[in-house]
C-alpha cells in the first residue's frame, strides 16, 4: 500500500509564540515531517513570531534542536533538515504594542495562503487580531489558528468569540482541538457511514452503552497551578471528550462537508440532558510511595479541583433516547489509554441455555496508543465437551494493517495545519459549538461549586475512585478495564 501525498498550496504561516513548548514539540516538527513527505511546496515560508530576542539564525538552531527531540523517530537527515530550515525566518515582535508588526508585514507575500497560528494565551487573541487588520498584514483570504483553551466558561468563551469577530470572519477562524486530528477519531466517520454493517445497528434498539474514557499516567506536575484552575471537566471534558460524544452519536451529515458536519456535532451538544449531580464522580489523586498528591502539586492542600470525573451523559432525540453514554478522564491513572467503546445489547434470545453465559459484542476504538479497532464476537470454544461459547476479538491494529505505511500516519497538529492551509474547516470548532458546549458545562460546574463537593481521593495507578465503579454497577453495568 502506497501512501498518497497531494502537496497544498504555496503559504505564509505565521507562528506566535514560535519559540514556546507546543511550537517546539508540536507544530515545527509536524511541519518538518510535512515537508520530508513532500507535501509542503518549495516556496512555503514559516516564520516564527515571539517577544523573545532571536534573529533567523538563532530561531533556526533552537527548531534544529527540537526536529532531533520531538522528531527523532522520523528520518532527521542533515540535508533534509538543512533544506527545512532554509524556509524559517524569525521576527521579535510585542503582541500588545506595536514592535515587530512592520517587520512582519514586510516579510509577507501576495498571491499565495496566509495562516497565522495563535499558540500563545487566549488573552492574547484579540491583542493579534486587531494587530494583524491594523497593520494590513492580514487579508479576507488570511486565515487564523486559535489553540485551547477557548474561554473557561460562557461568558469567557463569547467574549472571545465576540473579539476574533471584530476582525476575522467564522469562515476564517480555526479552533483547533489535536484529538479531531487522530486517525482514528476521523476514522469513527468512516466506520460509521462507509460501512453498512453498521449504521442500521447505531442507535438505542441495538446499543446498551457508550463508554468514552481518556486516561493518563501523569499528574499535574509542573502544571499544577494552572490546572487547579481548570480541573478534569474544563481540562478534558469540555472539549476533547465532547468532541467524541459528538462524533459517535450524531446523524449523518448530508455530506462530508464543513457546516454539514459541524451542524450535526450542534444538535448532539444541544440534545444533552443536564445531569443530576449523582450522575458525576469527581476525583483527586493521593500521593503515593513519596510522589506527591494532586493538591501537594497544585500547591492547594484544600484544592476542591478534580484530576478525575466520570458521568454518565443522555442524549434527547429519536436516536439515543434511553442509552447511556459514559464518560471518564483522569490523570495518575494504571495506564495511558484512550478508548471509544460500543457495547451492543445481548441477543434477544440465546438457544444456547443459561450455561453458555451472557456475552455482547463490542466495538472498541482505540485512540492511543496502538490505534486501531477490534470487534469482539461471540464464537465456539474448540474442542469436544458441548456448545461452550467464548469472545474473540477480529482486531485491526493500524501498525499491523498498513505494515510499513504505519510510519506515514501522520500526527494529529500535521494533518489539522494541512488542512488549514487547505481552507477545510471539517475537524475544527466552530464557534457556535464551543458556546453550546459551555453553556452545557457551567451548570454542572456550579452546581458542584456551589455544594461545596469535595473529590473522592483515588491512589495513582488505580483506575479511579471507587465511586465510579459503584455509578456503573448500580445500573448493572461495568466500566472496561484501563490498558496500555
Amino acid at each position: 500500500m502506497v501512501s498518497r501525498v497531494i502537496p497544498v498550496d504555496e503559504f505564509d504561516l505565521v507562528i506566535f509564540g514560535g519559540t514556546g513548548d507546543l511550537a517546539r514539540r508540536k507544530i515545527l516538527p509536524g511541519l518538518y515531517r510535512r515537508f520530508c513527505a513532500g507535501q509542503m511546496p518549495e516556496t512555503a515560508r514559516i516564520i516564527g513570531a515571539a517577544r523573545s530576542e532571536h534573529d533567523a539564525e538563532e530561531f533556526k538552531s533552537i527548531v534544529r534542536a527540537a526536529i532531533h527531540e520531538f522528531a527523532a523517530n522520523h528520518a532527521c537527515d542533515e540535508q533534509q533538515i538543512g533544506a527545512f530550515l532554509d524556509r524559517l525566518d524569525y521576527v521579535q515582535i510585542d503582541a500588545r504594542g506595536e514592535g515587530g508588526w512592520k517587520e512582519l508585514k514586510g516579510m509577507m507575500r501576495e498571491g499565495v495562503v496566509k495562516a497565522f497560528y495563535f499558540s500563545v494565551a487566549p488573552a492574547l487573541f484579540g491583542d493579534i487580531a486587531e494587530r494583524l487588520q491594523s497593520n494590513g498584514i492580514a487579508d479576507a483570504e488570511s486565515r487564523i489558528v486559535v489553540e485551547k483553551p477557548f474561554g473557561r466558561d460562557l461568558q469567557s468563551a463569547k467574549k472571545l468569540n465576540a473579539d476574533l469577530a471584530k476582525h476575522f470572519h467564522e469562515t476564517q477562524i480555526y479552533r483547533i482541538d489535536h484529538y479531531l486530528g487522530k486517525e482514528t477519531v476521523q476514522n469513527l466517520m468512516a466506520v460509521r457511514f462507509g460501512n453498512i454493517l453498521f449504521e442500521p445497528l447505531w442507535n438505542s434498539q441495538y446499543v446498551d452503552h457508550i463508554q468514552i474514557t481518556v486516561a493518563e499516567t501523569v499528574g499535574v506536575g509542573g502544571r499544577g497551578e494552572y490546572y487547579d484552575k481548570s480541573g478534569a471537566m474544563r481540562d478534558m471534558v469540555q472539549n476533547h471528550l465532547m468532541q467524541l460524544l459528538c462524533l459517535i452519536a450524531m446523524e449523518p451529515p448530508s455530506r462530508f462537508d464543513p457546516d454539514a458536519v459541524r451542524d450535526e456535532k450542534l444538535k448532539v451538544i444541544r440534545a444533552l440532558e443536564p445531569i443530576d449531580h449523582h450522575h458525576i464522580v469527581r476525583g483527586q489523586y493521593d500521593a503515593y510511595e513519596g510522589e506527591p498528591s494532586y493538591r501537594e502539586d497544585a500547591g492547594d492542600l484544600r484544592s476542591r479541583t478534580e484530576s478525575f470525573i466520570a458521568m454518565r451523559c443522555m442524549i434527547s432525540n429519536w436516536r439515543w433516547a434511553g442509552t447511556p453514554f459514559y464518560l471518564r478522564t483522569g490523570k495518575k491513572l494504571k495506564a495511558r489509554n484512550s478508548e471509544i467503546a460500543v457495547v451492543f445489547k445481548d441477543a434477544p434470545h440465546s438457544i444456547f441455555g443459561e450455561e453458555a453465559g451472557r456475552h455482547a459484542n463490542v466495538l472498541s476504538i482505540r485512540l492511543q496508543p496502538n490505534e486501531g479497532m477490534t470487534l469482539k464476537v461471540t464464537i465456539k470454544e474448540p474442542g469436544p465437551g458441548g456448545m461452550r461459547l467464548i469472545d474473540v476479538p477480529l482486531d485491526m491494529s493500524f501498525a499491523e494493517a498498513l505494515g510499513d505505511d504505519a510510519e506515514e500516519i501522520t500526527d494529529a497538529y500535521e494533518r489539522l495545519i494541512m488542512d488549514v492551509i487547505r481552507g477545510n474547516q471539517t475537524l475544527f470548532m466552530r464557534g457556535d459549538e464551543v458556546e453550546a458546549a459551555w453553556a452545557w458545562t457551567d451548570p454542572l460546574i456550579e452546581g458542584w461549586e456551589a455544594r461545596a463537593d469535595v473529590p473522592k481521593p483515588y491512589e495513582p495507578g488505580s483506575s479511579g475512585p471507587e465511586d465510579s465503579m459503584m455509578m456503573l454497577h448500580r445500573e448493572g453495568r461495568r466500566w472496561r478495564e484501563i490498558k496500555g
